[in-house]
């Protein structure tokens, strides 16, 4: 068992760093406060090859593995979560299905593009009435000349209002079927779709949308693989990704952590750091030590989905302990801050209401626990 990570994957950590530091920390008090993403980063992501991290090199990527994904997503979300889950949609749960099951033609349509950092993607899948149960989503699309029309609705989209094109999933044919589940390659603007963007109080400068779609015409060459059924590959993408915001996560806790021992070594109460009052100490020490058992967890589950063996009970206990554990060790940041943890001067209470956001982002909690019960009634 060998728990060090590669000097490429250090290199690749290193290269994160330095690319957050400079084009990402002196805009985070600016973004977060206008609640509007800078799109431009998205070329910038794509010249230092941060688009293309999971993809091989003869399809246009950095040819990385999970593990290096996974260092990408940590060290990005301790400086912006916002900025980390708009890459993250857009680089990977936005286009890893039309890597995996798009013609050449969409590839080269959608795909390399959006590696190029000259299209932006998003993921229309969650609903109004419903986003965990995939398989019972509503928006619908019957076949017409020449295409496809669509109607239905999607909610809580990332990077929907500013989105060049949304790969989006809708029902082509009736009941609960696998295959009754097919993706579309959606450009935009398109005139049947209007999209409204939400007001949220975590990752507030990701940019959220309510799309709403009547009647939108596609062309045949917009389905996914040019056939029905992409419910495996919506499923895939799901998995992988549970383990990706599992390393943004661990990133959020790393720095509402990192803020709070800094503070608890300067503070001064009756003449000593406040790190020297054991009740102020226990609380750092137990988030060390979460963050520790996270941090393995998360590249165990990367080290799994690179030896192609995750599955979607191991994938909802990495989302589940990591975005519970992000929670509670921002509250606890919070705590040892005291009153200068409510102000805005200390990034802890922003990492607090973002990472809230993991607890239903990607499947909430409780659907993560369904997923993991089932899996143990089939031992």
């Amino acid at each position: 068992m060998d728990f060090e990570f590669s000097a490429a994957q250090e290199q690749v950590r290193e290269t994160v760093i330095r690319f957050a530091q400079k084009e990402i920390a002196p805009r985070v008090r600016e973004i977060e406060e206008t609640e509007t993403f800078p799109v431009d980063l998205f070329r910038k992501f794509a010249a230092v090859g941060l688009m293309g991290v999971r993809y091989p090199e003869a399809d246009g990527g950095a040819g990385m593995d999970k593990v290096s994904d996974c260092i990408v997503r940590e060290e990005m979300s301790r400086v912006c979560q916002s900025v980390s889950a708009a890459w993250s949609a857009a680089t990977h749960i936005g286009i890893w299905p039309i890597w995996r099951g798009g013609t050449d033609a969409q590839k080269a349509r959608w795909f390399r593009p959006a590696l190029d950092g000259e299209k932006i993607a998003a993921f229309a899948l969650s609903e109004p009435d419903g986003g965990s149960d995939v398989r019972a989503l509503r928006t619908k699309a019957e076949r017409v000349a020449g295409g496809w029309t669509l109607n239905g609705a999607k909610l809580y989209i990332t990077n929907a209002p500013f989105a060049d094109f949304l790969l989006l999933a809708a029902r082509t044919k009736p009941g609960r079927a696998t295959d009754a589940i097919s993706l579309f390659m959606v450009d935009l603007p398109n005139p049947g779709i209007s999209i409204s963007k939400l007001d949220k109080e975590g990752i507030r400068a990701s940019e959220t949308g309510l799309v709403h779609i009547a009647d939108a015409f596609v062309p045949d060459e917009a389905l996914l693989g040019m056939q029905e059924g992409s419910y495996h590959l919506v499923m895939e993408a799901l998995a992988e990704n549970r383990v990706g915001v599992s390393a943004n996560c661990l990133g959020m806790a790393r720095a509402a952590y990192e803020t709070a021992l800094g503070y608890a070594r300067t503070r001064l109460v009756r003449g000593k750091p406040i790190i020297e009052y054991q009740a102020v100490a226990h609380k750092l020490a137990d988030m060390a030590t979460e963050i520790e058992a996270a941090k393995w967890l998360v590249y165990y589950g990367a080290w799994r989905v690179d030896q192609g063996t995750i599955d979607m009970a191991l994938a909802s206990k990495v989302k589940l302990h990591c975005s519970e554990m992000a929670v509670r060790v921002s509250e606890m940041a919070i705590r040892v801050l005291g009153g200068a943890g409510l102000m805005r001067e200390y990034p802890v209470g922003r990492i607090h209401r973002d990472a809230l956001v993991y607890l239903m982002g990607e499947g909430t909690s409780e659907i993560q626990r369904n997923i993991i019960s089932r899996a143990m009634s089939k031992d």
